[in-house]
């Protein structure tokens, strides 16, 4: 069992040994499992022993930071077979983990191997730190189960109220972990950007231009996977009601997903620009004019910080992900769930004054400054040593 007394504050991070389990770490490329690389990149360069318990694939979506452990999974059921569920902690793994002898536990989902991750280190008494990557409790409505959200809130409380402490981005993410009943200690770990990469001087018109998209024409943009609860459906509404009201737009669209098809017969105008990875990605967000964020899933809201960074103004849910990194008025507009006509009315307000879609756009890319990858990981390791400090 690890020695994790008293003294544990004073230790430093380099006699650290962390177990970070995670139920995506780079199989499939998404914002939640970007965060984690990066935090487990920053935990190294410190000196933390850091062994990662995921599972795995012959083809990842990126190069993974540190050493990963794999662990026998299934795919998710419900036609989502891109996402694997790990299957709990089964024997090879589990030796590894207690061959490890981890400090710390980090638990990045509450998908099974999540909880068997924190069941392993209550027996132990290894100290659980769990964080918050996506609002789980709403996807259910989007798939025809919403009739299953009083339990899946339940589990979510339970396995949150099992750590000693639980990581959110944004203060509007603790108050919903206070909402859903959760009475574990909340630290905030924010996200940062590239800010290299995500600028207005990269914007490229010849891009857009080969795109089908003109000059004088005001790209409403969409970046993200193409799945149904990142709000696609409300997205497409929107479209068809500008289209209504005689408002002259075109659509961008930033990325893949299983809704690709369905998302395309909806918004058969839009300009489909795929997978875009890297400076490409930078390139693309910079060249939108608008950016669209109607998700209510987000508890940062990844695209929106990245969009802000670029320069470019965004209409968004007035929810968790978004709530807290636009001002309303000033680097955007934050609109009330589900309204289309509230949506179609920012929207169309950005496109018909564009005086004031620069002027947003300058005062997001200024508010996006603070959004620093080393000043967010580096709250992370505060946590961690707090609990240490707790046990």
């Amino acid at each position: 069992m690890p020695h994790i007394g008293a003294s544990a504050y004073s230790m430093n991070p380099s006699e650290w040994r962390v177990a970070f389990f995670s139920g995506n770490y780079n199989y499939v490329r998404d914002g939640a499992n970007q965060a984690q690389n990066l935090l487990v990149g920053h935990l190294l360069e410190r000196g933390v022993q850091v062994r990662v318990y995921s599972p795995t694939t012959p083809t990842p979506a990126f190069e993974a930071r540190g050493t990963v452990v794999d662990v026998p999974a299934i795919p998710m059921p419900g036609g989502r077979g891109e996402y694997k569920l790990g299957r709990g902690l089964p024997a090879r793994p589990r030796r590894d983990l207690e061959a490890f002898d981890p400090h710390l536990v980090h638990v990045s989902a509450p998908e099974f191997l999540g909880h068997a991750a924190v069941s392993w280190a209550r027996a132990r008494g290894v100290p659980v730190v769990s964080a918050v990557h996506t609002r789980f409790e709403t996807y259910f409505q989007y798939y025809g189960l919403s009739l299953v959200q009083p339990v899946i809130r339940a589990i979510l409380r339970r396995f949150y109220n099992r750590a000693d402490r639980v990581l959110v981005p944004t203060p509007s993410m603790a108050g919903v972990m206070q909402e859903l009943g959760v009475t574990t200690p909340v630290s905030l770990w924010g996200r940062g950007v590239n800010h290299r990469r995500f600028h207005p001087d990269v914007r490229d018109m010849a891009w857009r231009r080969a795109l089908g998209i003109a000059d004088d024409e005001v790209a409403i943009g969409f970046l993200g996977r193409l799945v149904l609860e990142k709000g696609l459906g409300v997205f497409a509404d929107v479209l068809a009601r500008l289209a209504a009201q005689g408002v002259q737009h075109r659509v961008l669209v930033v990325g893949k997903g299983p809704a690709r098809d369905w998302f395309a017969q909806r918004v058969p105008q839009a300009a489909f620009a795929g997978f875009q990875s890297g400076d490409d990605l930078g390139r693309a967000v910079a060249s939108m004019d608008v950016l669209f964020n109607p998700s209510v899933t987000e508890t940062w809201g990844q695209v929106t910080s990245e969009a802000m960074a670029a320069g470019v103004p965004v209409v968004a849910a007035r929810a968790t992900g978004a709530m807290d990194l636009l001002e309303d008025g000033r680097t955007g507009f934050l609109v009330t769930p589900q309204d289309v006509d509230g949506y179609a009315a920012a929207i169309a307000r950005l496109i018909d004054e564009p005086a004031l879609r620069v002027a947003m756009g300058r005062a997001a890319h200024h508010r996006a400054r603070d959004f620093r990858w080393d000043t967010a990981n580096a709250a992370v390791v505060q946590a961690y040593r707090e609990v240490l400090a707790d046990r």
